[in-house]
This record gives structure tokens, C-alpha cells and sequence, in this order.
């Protein structure tokens, strides 16, 4: 297959476009390379067969023709160019909708007019279900859980954007819902949780369970916003990747669907509980600091994936004790890459 990822220098990107590499598909990374570490991840990915790369930008819709024109026709597309952090789209509104919602509308267009038959996913986030304020969270166990929803949140749960981040996903999450019913493409969104896996380079404002592994391997300071019993369910990057591929293979009773993707029920963990897990592998106390909980956070968020098993014949396989593991050991070997 001829494969395109929009952002597949980042982290997920990266991941992905090794993956469908060494399975023989041609693939082509598209990104600007101005998120942390992306210019990293190209140099590891050009040293591997049947990649190549086109510097461009979302933002600007003849970047993105350009490249369909010039290296397609594509048989499937997975968007993942984006901001990632809520605390970013905070402080700048304007940067983040461009980069989120225009560069996730400039794709769509350029399918629409140049590549209608692809098979597109998109990387959207639970973060368009908001706060949930109104779903009752107990504490158990010095973590919090969910009163009622044993299996977690389904897709049926109504959208409630929070944070100009929730907004520019959101927007771009029914737009790509909507660009399957009015004109038929073959559009899939992935509303995702946690992902945490190899050549992450987490930072304080996102991607915790990575930002947490950097900063024990440096001895750099944690601080935890909230009181770090907030509860996530994890998703490895192997599984994820894994979960692309069964949603382009499945593409022909899946498209026009969306679905909630993490780690769910049975792959959580809160913030302590990743402390613990950190303090177990090094043998050492980690000194953390606390401060106030930061605009839109959710005490829990757990995904219900039952029909992306059902649909896709998908669930994980890593469980976060071994993808920490994984991740910490690979954040060691190569700790260069973060100084």
C-alpha cells in the first residue's frame, strides 16, 4: 500500500510509519518538524527502507495538495499532525485551532478534490467529552474511579469541548465524521486516550507517563497537578499501532464510525500509582512537588474500546506494568536524545 502520515516525524507518527515500513507498504512522512524531538525521529526513520519524507505544513493547504498530487494517489492516510497539549492552546488559541481544525480541514479538502478513495483515520482525543463533571467519581484505593460506568465511557456520551485544545479537536473530530456522510469519504476517528510508548519526548504539559520517565532517568523535577490520584487508561504504542492497521483493513465496515480507544478497563493507572511503579524499577525515592489542578482536567477518564473490539477485532495486549517497563528501559538507552 501507499501509506501517508501527517505529523510522522512525531511521536506517534514516527511509530506507525516504521511499522507499516518494515511491513512493506510505501510510506510518506509529512511534518514540519516543530514539535520537540520530530527531527530525531526523521533522522531514525530515514535509515530504514520504503520512507520518505515531504517538509510541509498543515496550516497550508498547497502543502498538503502538493504532496497528495505529487506522491499519491494514497490507499490509506492516517492524520496525526497536530498541538498536542491543552496548556499550549491556553496561551495561544490561535496557533492551536490553525494547527488543529484548519490543518485537519486542509486534509480533508485535499482528499475530497484529489484523493477520494483513501481510506483516512484521524488521531482525535477524549478530550471532546470535556470535564464530565456530571458522571459521579469515587475514591478507592487512593485513586479514582468511576461510580457507575464499569467499562468506561462509550461514544454515545454527548461532546462537551473544554479548553480551546477541546475545541480545535473537536471541531476537527466532526468534520471528520461529517466529511464520510456528505461526501463519502472513508473516514474513521479514533477518540484516544493515554498513549505512551518509545521515541516520546514527553514534557510537562503532555504526555505524562513519558514526561515522568525522562524526568527520574535526568533527576529532573516532578510536579504533580492535582493530587496525582487522577486515574487514565493506558495504551502502549505498539497496541495503538497495531489498532491503524486493523481500522485500514476494516476500513469497508468501519468508515463513517468513531471510536473511543485507550487502554480501558483493565489497563489504568494514576499518577501515584506511575510514581510507585518508577520507584520500584530504580530502587529510589522520587521527590515530587504538588500544585493546583490545571483547566480541564479530568479526575478519570477510562475508555470503553468493547466496539472497536467488536468492529475491529481489537485490544490491547501490553499492560501498563510492561509498557513502563518497556518505555523506562528505552528512555535509559538512549537518555542523550533528552539532555
Amino acid at each position: 500500500m501507499n501509506i501517508l502520515i501527517t505529523g510522522g516525524a512525531g511521536f506517534i507518527g514516527a511509530n506507525s510509519a516504521a511499522y507499516f515500513a518494515a511491513q512493506g507498504n510505501r510510506v510518506t512522512v509529512f511534518d514540519d518538524l516543530s514539535r520537540k524531538g520530530s527531527a530525531i525521529n526523521l533522522q531514525w526513520l530515514q535509515s530504514k527502507p520504503s520512507i520518505q519524507f515531504v517538509k510541509g505544513d498543515t496550516r497550508r493547504f498547497d502543502d498538503i495538495v502538493d504532496c497528495v498530487k505529487q506522491h499519491g494517489p494514497f490507499d490509506c492516510i492516517l492524520h496525526c499532525a497536530g498541538q498536542v497539549a491543552v496548556t499550549t492552546s491556553v496561551v495561544n488559541p490561535r496557533d492551536d485551532f490553525e494547527r488543529n481544525a484548519l490543518g485537519a480541514f486542509n486534509l480533508l479538502e485535499a482528499v475530497r478534490l484529489h484523493n477520494k478513495e483513501a481510506a483516512v483515520v484521524y488521531s482525535s482525543t477524549n478530550k471532546v467529552y470535556g470535564g464530565m463533571e456530571d458522571l459521579q467519581i469515587i475514591e478507592r484505593n487512593g485513586r479514582y474511579e468511576y461510580a457507575n460506568l464499569r467499562t468506561g465511557v462509550t461514544e454515545d456520551r454527548g461532546l462537551d469541548f473544554h479548553s480551546p485544545y477541546g475545541c480545535s479537536k473537536g471541531c476537527a473530530d466532526q468534520y471528520f465524521r461529517d466529511y464520510s456522510r456528505i461526501y463519502s469519504l472513508k473516514t474513521i476517528v479514533l477518540r484516544q486516550s493515554c498513549i505512551y510508548g518509545y521515541r516520546q519526548f514527553g514534557v510537562e504539559d503532555q504526555g505524562w507517563v513519558a514526561w515522568f520517565c525522562i524526568a527520574v532517568a535526568l533527576g529532573s523535577p516532578i510536579t504533580i497537578y492535582g493530587d496525582g490520584k487522577q486515574v487514565r487508561d493506558v495504551l502502549f504504542i505498539d497496541d495503538l499501532v497495531r489498532l491503524y492497521e486493523s481500522s485500514f483493513v476494516n476500513i469497508g465496515k468501519a468508515a463513517g464510525k468513531v471510536f473511543n480507544i485507550g487502554g480501558g478497563p483493565f489497563n489504568t493507572l494514576s499518577l501515584l500509582e506511575l510514581l510507585a511503579r518508577l520507584e520500584k524499577l530504580t530502587g529510589k525515592k522520587i521527590p515530587v512537588q504538588y500544585d493546583k489542578w490545571r483547566c480541564g482536567d479530568q479526575r478519570v477518564f477510562v475508555a470503553d474500546i468493547s466496539l472497536a473490539e467488536k468492529i475491529l477485532g481489537w485490544k490491547p495486549a501490553v499492560s501498563p506494568a510492561e509498557g513502563v517497563e518497556r518505555l523506562f528501559s528505552w528512555v535509559k538507552e538512549n537518555i542523550l536524545l533528552f539532555n
